[in-house]
């Protein structure tokens, strides 16, 4: 158990933890299964905690049925304030259904959250050694970044490929151009003059090396992902019907809610949990906060890159509703209600299997044409116009 033991009790008994940071007590009522929970350190200059996903999955191996909780739940109910007496006083709050249970998924969903968090992880170190090698050649003087988006693009990795091999002829490397980037060929025989010495060659190897590296891991975690997530195709094919969702993205929605709706009794409830809600913080009629509660990292990247593809498509109910709230209240906010207006429709779709129906980037001007109609008038006389409509006929 560690250096200290916990003293069983009537209706208790305690399970070891494979670690002195961690305690255990498995508390159980007549007629109900025992339900461990686990207790680690509280203390300010205590070392970090360990995982806690070895000892749930060891627990869960052996065949009891174990509840992650979350800390927060259980801060204000009485109790003593000890390691061991922690550990047995949350056995009797889970025992009596006084805490919630944390949502984790089955075992197939945990790997795919393995595989899609790594090619996520991967896939963001990729994007680093891009911008080192970035870094590198605008110290040798190549401009590349500021003519073509992808320096790591066909165009841009022929032009690399050839400045490493010691071809310094910037029209030369120019001429290698493909497509629509030939259009700016006098902008890249202008970028391309620079200092590029052996000592950049040799770096500019080694960054292209790791890309490479990077980019046939994320490949094979990709293929690996198909595999596995073949039983949710349907759900995919579903959910990428929202404007802004691809299928990368649909896979860490996937793997992040389990693609089980019925887990969340209400859409309400999705959003909170993904933390795309204001937060509810109010006292003597006074609202102290209404910052949004810490929710999955992975899930509210996947949907902020959505939301963000939304905003920039002026044609969709989603790129309106964007516009809409940034005027007023910043992109900031306004990504975080497109975050949730995304959330929603997913557990509406997943729970009915009904198709999403895009209402229109005119939506809010057929909800309030009379609104729409004074604020274009407005905006004309702001402008010294006089205005006179008439009915088109």
């Amino acid at each position: 158990m560690g250096r200290r033991g916990l003293a069983p009790r009537r209706g208790q008994c305690t399970a070891a933890a494979a670690a002195n940071l961690h305690w255990a007590c498995l508390s159980r009522l007549p007629g109900k299964r025992a339900r461990p929970v686990l207790r680690g350190p509280r203390r300010g200059d205590a070392p970090g905690l360990p995982d806690w996903k070895p000892f749930y999955y060891l627990l869960e191996d052996a065949g009891f049925d174990v509840l992650l909780v979350n800390s927060r739940h259980v801060k204000n109910l009485p109790g003593r304030k000890t390691d061991v007496a922690d550990a047995t006083w949350l056995a009797q709050l889970g025992a009596h259904g006084l805490v919630r249970a944390s949502f984790v998924p089955p075992e197939p969903i945990r790997q795919l959250r393995d595989l899609t968090r790594t090619r996520t992880a991967i896939t963001r170190e990729r994007s680093r050694e891009v911008q080192r090698l970035e870094k590198l050649l605008e110290d040798a003087g190549i401009k590349l970044s500021a003519v073509a988006s992808d320096i790591v693009g066909v165009s841009g990795r022929a032009m690399l490929e050839s400045l490493i091999a010691g071809n310094s002829d910037p029209a030369a490397l120019a001429d290698l151009a493909k497509r629509r980037l030939r259009s700016k060929i006098p902008a890249l025989t202008e970028a391309l003059s620079g200092r590029f010495t052996d000592h950049h060659a040799f770096l500019a190897r080694v960054h292209l090396d790791l890309i490479d590296q990077h980019t046939a891991a994320i490949d094979e975690i990709t293929i690996r992902i198909e595999q596995l997530i073949a039983p949710f195709h349907g759900f995919r094919d579903l959910i990428c019907t929202i404007p802004g969702i691809s299928t990368l993205t649909a896979d860490v929605i996937i793997a992040e809610t389990g693609a089980d709706m019925t887990r969340f009794p209400t859409a309400a409830q999705l959003a909170s949990w993904a933390g795309t809600t204001p937060g509810n913080n109010a006292s003597a009629g006074k609202v102290k906060s209404s910052r949004t509660r810490p929710g999955n990292p992975y899930l509210q990247g996947a949907l902020g890159a959505a939301a963000m593809s939304c905003a920039q498509n002026p044609r969709t109910y989603l790129g309106a509703r964007y516009r809409r709230i940034a005027s007023r209240r910043g992109p900031q906010k306004a990504n975080v209600a497109i975050q949730h207006s995304i959330l929603i429709a997913i557990w509406h779709m997943g729970t009915n299997g009904c198709l999403y129906d895009d209402p229109g980037a005119d939506y809010f001007n057929r909800l309030h044409p009379d609104r729409a109609k004074k604020r274009a008038i407005n905006q004309l006389e702001a402008m010294g116009y006089q205005v006179t409509l008439t009915h088109a006929s």
